[in-house]
């Protein structure tokens, strides 16, 4: 993969088809951009070119965007969209991204894109995503996940798994639960797809699973996942009910956050003074 180096050259060149309106042209340089580095690029282009980008990109793009700008920058541009375009935004991110989002807005804007919402399982996952305090594995964690019962058959559980996939972009881990939704353990990819058909998933799967309380402290996540090399970590209730699942690209931006207020505490710079 060829690293994207942004250029004085293409962010004048972008400006230049945007004062043109020259959308199509735009839209060909663009259509090939990792979502990450058309962040870097609406984060050096002036404020009014940088919503005409994002209100021209698709937002199946421009959703993800929008996770990876600077702060300062997304939050000038939230107060330029609509509660119906948000809405739009959210409906493609998975849900700790969609609420991170929503977090930036006011209540009243906030309660109006969600009403704009019509997926009642997304607002479902959102409003409960929003109850918890943001540095808490609550706070980190996604609902989207793959879990299978433990009394499913090899065939049944891949069936299931067919079904969950595709409202998932990555699929971390599979989670075994028993009959009460509780967390009993994890299934790997392997033994799922050699095993019989026939046989139960409580034949093959494996009973240990790392597992964090959902109102444990993000910090202490971090340790955990940073101890064990955990690509993901699955979220429990009281109960060890299965509640959602935190990814190890979540603990990075948790961690590079953190890192970033440590350093304006040291220089004596208030979180509210913009990245610059």
């Amino acid at each position: 993969m060829k690293t994207f180096k942004l250029s004085s050259e293409l962010i004048n060149n972008i400006s230049d088809l945007i004062l043109s309106k020259n959308n199509k042209e735009i839209k060909n340089i663009v259509k090939n951009l990792h979502y990450a580095d058309l962040a870097e690029l609406v984060n050096e282009l002036s404020f009014n070119d940088s919503i005409y980008l994002i209100k021209l990109i698709d937002s199946d793009k421009t959703s993800d965007v929008l996770t990876e700008l600077d702060d300062d920058v997304r939050e000038k541009i939230l107060k330029e969209l609509s509660e119906k375009e948000i809405a739009v935004e959210i409906k493609e991110l998975d849900s700790d991204d969609a609420v991170d989002i929503l977090s930036e807005l006011p209540e009243e804007k906030k309660e109006k894109v969600i009403s704009l919402i019509k997926d009642e399982n997304i607002t479902e996952n959102i409003r409960e995503l929003l109850k918890y305090d943001e540095d808490s594995a609550g706070g980190l964690m996604a609902k989207e996940l793959i879990s299978v019962n433990e009394n499913w058959s090899v065939l049944k559980c891949l069936r299931e798994i067919r079904k969950q996939a595709k409202d998932i972009k990555r699929v971390h881990s599979i989670y075994v639960l028993n009959k009460k939704k509780v967390l009993i353990g994890r299934l790997s990819l392997k033994d799922l797809i050699t095993s019989p058909s026939k046989s139960k998933i409580q034949q093959i799967y494996i009973p240990k699973v790392d597992y964090v309380h959902v109102n444990e402290s993000a910090d202490e996540v971090a340790k955990l996942m940073s101890k064990y090399d955990l690509e993901a970590i699955p979220v429990v209730g009281d109960n060890n009910e299965l509640l959602g699942r935190i990814t190890i690209d979540d603990i990075v931006d948790f961690i590079k956050d953190e890192a970033e207020e440590d350093y304006l505490l040291a220089a004596g710079i208030s979180n509210d003074v913009e990245a610059d």
